[in-house]
């Protein structure tokens, strides 16, 4: 089932660019969205994800949070 998963990045950011291979590695599709190139605060950024740090993942709607989330999720075999 193809699964709808969008990563708030910014272009420093250690953990962005681990989650992003993760996904790759995976064979995931994403949407990545720079909250640095759109201008958005960490406000902004947890007004849309209810997360402040970044990465922020969503999957199918749903933040589930961070890399160590996502990780965490990939080895329990629910990704």
């Amino acid at each position: 089932m193809k699964k709808n998963i969008k990563i708030y990045t910014t272009s420093w950011c250690g953990p962005c660019k681990s989650a992003k291979q993760l996904l790759k590695e995976r064979g995931y599709d994403f949407k990545e969205i720079d909250i640095e190139e759109r201008d958005w605060s960490r406000e902004d950024l947890f007004k849309k994800t209810g997360g402040r740090t970044v990465p922020q993942i969503v999957i199918d709607e749903e933040t589930i949070g961070g890399y160590d989330r996502l990780l965490q999720i990939d080895q329990e075999g629910n990704l």
